[in-house]
């Protein structure tokens, strides 16, 4: 099970990437928008409701993927290297793979 980890800052092309990447490799696209697009139909990102929800969409799909059959995943991330709870969130779905599958 491959998990490609593409960051940076917003709107430096993550997801165009994540795109050129989905077509040369059998990985899935899952870009962060996908799941912050979902929620904010009832609540701000911004808000307690709306992260916890994004949240826990992201993680029932990264736990469903990591023990699929599906050859992988890349994930688009706006990663902020000042918060230890970004770092502790990254170091979180990268151990979920490599538990299940390294």
């Amino acid at each position: 099970m491959k998990f490609v980890l593409v960051f940076g800052p917003q709107a430096v092309g993550k997801m165009t990437v994540g795109h050129e990447l989905e077509k040369i490799t059998d990985l899935k696209l899952f870009h962060n928008h996908m799941t912050i697009d979902l929620v904010s139909k009832f609540f701000d990102y911004g808000t307690k409701e709306g992260r916890r929800l994004v949240n826990l969409f992201r993680n029932e799909i990264f736990e469903e993927v990591s023990k699929s059959n599906l050859y992988g995943i890349i994930f688009t991330y706006v990663w902020a290297f000042d918060l230890k709870s970004d770092w502790d969130y990254v170091e979180k779905v990268c151990t979920l793979f490599e538990l299940i599958y390294g």
